[in-house]
C-alpha cells in the first residue's frame, strides 16, 4: 500500500464500489458486498456497473445505488465515464476499484472521491492512493481478491478471511408470469447452459448436450436451455425435435433467468455467469470444466458437482483449444452427468420454492 490516508471505514461510510464487466464475476463481487455490510453496519453502498448488470445488482439486498455506466466491454468511453464522476462528486468517502485496468479507476478520480482502493496495475499511481500489492499465491481466486479490498491491508495478506456466498434474491411473482409466458409444464426442471462468452475452449460440445436433454426428458424431466441472443443457434442444436426441451436463449431477460434458474431442480452448465447465478440462487450445479480451473473460479456454494478431468494440458486458460481436439471436453461422457444428476435427485427435497429475499 502506497501513500494511503490513515483513515478507515466505519459506520455510515459512503463506499463505492467500481464493479466487473462480466456476469460471473459480477454475482462474486456480491462477497465483498456482504462483507463490507457486515464489518460496517449501516454503511451505504453504491456500484459502477455496466448497465446490462443492474438486474443482477438489484437482486443483491446489500446494494443501495447502482450507478449505470453506459460503456461496452473493451471501450473506453471517456465522455460517459466523466459523465458519471460529474454526477458522483461529493457524494462518498470512499472506493473500491474491483478491475485491475486504467480506465476501471478513472470515475473515483474525477468524482475526486477521497479515498480509492485498488490493486496495482497498468500504472494506475495517479488514480489510486490506497494501492494494495496483489499477491496471486494468496489469493488465488477471483472471489478472494474481491474480498481483499474491502479489509485492511494485513487482513488481505494472509488469505484467512472469510467469504460469504453470494445468495441473490428471487422474485416470485415474475416466475409464475414466466412460467405461463415461456408455456413451461410442471415436471421437475433441469437448466442446461451451453454459453461461455469467453470462447469454445470451454464449451462442452452441443452433441453431448443434446444427448443428456434425451435422455434426462426420457427421465421425466423437462428441459430448460437458458443463455443470451449469441446462443440461440446453439439451443437450437440442442433441443430442436424434442419435446418437453425449451430453447429460452435470447428470450428472457437477465433478471428472468435468475429466477428461471431458482426454479430448476439442477443445472447443466459450463463455466460461465449463469453457472454463478444458478449457485448463487441455491439451485443444484453440475459444473463442467475445460481450459478453466475449478481452484480458480469455482461456483460458490456448497450444493455442486464439479467435472473436470484435469488432463496433463488443463488447464490452458485460452479461448481455442492449442492442440485442435478438446478432450478435456469431449472426453467428459454424457452418461457421467447422467449418473450425477440421478444420484442427486435421491438426495434433494421434492420441492424448493423460491423465496424473494430482499433486504
Amino acid at each position: 500500500m502506497a501513500d494511503a490516508p490513515s483513515a478507515s471505514l466505519g459506520s455510515g461510510e459512503r463506499i463505492l464500489v467500481v464493479g466487473p464487466s462480466w456476469v460471473g464475476d459480477m454475482v462474486m463481487a456480491q462477497s465483498l458486498l456482504m462483507t463490507l455490510k457486515a464489518r460496517h453496519p449501516g454503511c451505504r453502498l453504491g456500484v459502477v456497473a455496466p448497465a446490462w448488470s443492474q438486474p443482477i445488482l438489484e437482486r443483491m439486498p446489500e446494494v443501495d445505488e447502482v450507478v449505470p455506466l453506459a460503456v461496452s466491454h473493451g471501450e473506453f468511453g471517456w465522455q460517459a465515464r466523466r459523465a458519471v464522476a460529474r454526477r458522483l462528486r461529493g457524494r462518498f468517502d470512499r472506493a473500491l476499484v474491483l478491475p485491475r485496468s486504467w480506465k476501471a479507476a478513472l470515475v473515483p478520480f474525477l468524482a475526486r472521491i477521497p479515498r480509492r482502493t485498488g490493486f496495482t496495475g497498468e500504472q494506475r499511481y495517479g488514480l489510486l492512493n490506497d494501492r494494495r500489492r496483489l499477491d496471486k499465491t494468496v489469493l488465488d481466486q477471483t472471489v478472494k481478491r474481491f474480498v481483499a479490498l474491502g479489509l485492511p491491508p494485513e487482513a488481505a495478506a494472509r488469505g484467512d478471511f472469510a467469504i460469504p456466498r453470494p445468495r441473490l434474491s428471487v422474485d416470485p411473482d415474475n416466475l409464475v408470469e414466466q412460467r405461463l409466458a415461456l408455456g413451461l409444464s410442471s415436471r421437475p426442471a433441469i437448466g442446461l447452459m451451453p454459453g461461455a462468452e469467453y470462447g469454445p475452449a470451454k464449451q462442452w460440445p452441443l452433441e453431448h448436450f443434446r444427448e443428456l436433454a434425451e435422455r434426462l426428458v426420457a427421465e421425466g424431466f423437462e428441459v430448460r436451455i437458458l443463455g443470451g441472443s449469441k446462443d440461440v443457434a446453439a439451443g437450437e442444436t440442442i433441443g430442436t425435435g424434442l419435446a418437453h426441451v425449451h430453447n429460452l436463449c435470447g428470450r428472457t431477460r437477465l433478471a428472468d433467468a435468475v429466477d428461471l434458474l431458482a426454479d430448476c431442480r439442477q443445472v447443466v452448465t459450463n463455466d460461465s455467469g449463469l453457472m454463478h447465478v444458478a449457485a448463487a440462487v441455491g439451485t443444484r450445479v453440475q459444473a463442467i470444466y475445460g481450459s478453466s480451473s475449478p481452484a480458480y473460479t469455482p461456483p460458490l456454494t456448497g450444493n455442486a458437482e464439479i467435472h473436470y478431468l484435469g488432463l496433463e494440458c488443463s488447464p490452458c486458460f485460452e479461448r481455442h483449444c492449442p492442440l485442435g481436439h478438446t478432450h478435456c471436453l469431449v472426453k467428459l461422457a454424457p452418461a457421467r452427468l447422467l449418473r450425477t444428476i440421478l444420484a442427486a435427485e435421491g438426495e434433494l427435497p421434492e420441492n424448493r420454492i423460491p423465496t424473494r429475499r430482499s433486504g
